[in-house]
């Protein structure tokens, strides 16, 4: 049986939370959807308030604090928000291109050491920071250790490879980009081993597909920037246990074989999704959720992926907040019962809103001038 892409769409938002707001714990909801994007304080508060019926922030503060939920550099290269349990295998999964984007970088030449030289380093970093460290304080060290020319190369490196979580600093959003500090976490080597006899990429495979399935390989890729050799050993590892469907285009796509896949005309409510949700991320192929034609208009040149409206499981423009409310651009035509939907939505989202960041997002308001022509409305003021 052949799935749309429509039929795609409902299983990755089934999966994601999407289909209905959970009455579910805030470390398990984490866990469920695999990663949330977190290069923006506020992405995964947001991302949460869309997926967790009555969702407190408050309980991701706890979460963060109490280390249940963990904030580092992973998947493309990216911050994420992800379970406790997870975050060392995914670290470890993704060591290949965490250490490719920066020991082959220009700007790791001046810090002059060989990669076994920054491992080394990597390691003292990791025993200096055993206790919680600001950003001063770990270049003060990594200048010690080597000289003030190299040390802020060092870090330019370390800061993404090593196995450091990001500690919270406090409100709105738990951490400020501003007053960065770092705590080493479990310990994941440098991985040298062959790719097939790692079990950390298999590990993150099956919890992607649980999160994004059905899926392809190269839309595993796209998620993670792991090469063939990484991605093909842990498709084979798992292939007894994944069944295959096909695509809208008659690609064979994986999943696990009880994972939800609803059908087609499953009702998909509205939603105001925030920066960079990693439903409109997680695949090579984005049209069973990001039409082709809108795409561009959502994820930017440079890379930002504005705020985006659901309605019917599908982008359909993108949204932002002003002094005086919340504010859609839709691209496409929308009936009278989605805008009613999408209002009730927006005033959610300002009641949300208000005690922590009211005007949420606000240095990204200069793409709204670079958005097509369409039906600008605002939702709540």
């Amino acid at each position: 049986m052949r799935l749309s892409d429509t039929a795609l769409g409902r299983a990755t938002l089934a999966r994601q939370l999407l289909l209905a707001r959970e009455d579910i714990a805030v470390p398990e909801a984490v866990r469920q959807v695999g990663a949330l994007q977190a290069q923006e304080p506020a992405s995964p508060y947001l991302a949460l308030w869309n997926r967790v019926a009555a969702f407190d922030p408050a309980d991701l503060d706890v979460a963060f604090r109490a280390g249940d939920v963990v904030r580092a550099t992973l998947m493309r290269i990216t911050l994420h928000a992800v379970h406790q349990d997870d975050w060392a295998p995914y670290h470890r999964a993704v060591t290949d291109p965490l250490r490719r984007s920066r020991l082959g970088d220009r700007r790791f030449v001046p810090a002059r050491l060989t990669p076994a030289e920054a491992d080394d380093l990597r390691d003292a970093l990791l025993e200096f920071a055993a206790e919680p460290r600001t950003q001063g304080e770990i270049v003060a060290e990594l200048t010690r250790l080597l000289d003030e020319e190299r040390a802020p190369a060092a870090w330019f490196a370390l800061r993404t490879l090593a196995p450091l979580h990001h500690v919270p600093t406090g409100p709105p959003w738990s951490y400020s980009p501003r007053a960065r500090r770092y705590l080493a976490g479990a310990p994941t080597a440098a991985n040298h081993a062959p790719a097939g006899d790692d079990p950390a990429p298999v590990h993150l495979l099956k919890r992607y597909l649980a999160a994004f399935g059905p899926a392809s390989e190269a839309d595993f890729a796209q998620f993670t920037m792991l090469r063939r050799r990484f991605t093909g050993p842990a498709v084979a590892a798992l292939r007894e246990e994944l069944v295959g469907v096909e695509g809208p285009d008659g690609t064979e796509l994986l999943d696990l074989p009880d994972a939800p896949r609803p059908d087609a005309g499953t009702p998909a409510p509205p939603r105001l999704l925030g920066m960079w949700d990693s439903i409109v991320l997680a695949h090579r192929d984005r049209r069973r959720v990001l039409p082709d034609e809108h795409r561009p208009h959502v994820i930017r040149r440079n890379g930002d992926t504005l705020p985006t409206m659901l309605v019917d499981g599908r982008v359909v423009g993108v949204w932002r907040v002003t002094e005086d409310g919340v504010e859609a651009a839709a691209f496409e035509p929308l009936s009278r019962a989605a805008w009613t939907a999408l209002e009730a939505e927006a005033a959610a989202l300002r009641a949300f809103l208000a005690d922590r960041e009211p005007v949420v997002y606000g240095r990204y308001r200069h793409w709204w001038a670079r958005l097509p022509e369409g039906d600008v409305r605002r939702l709540a003021g």
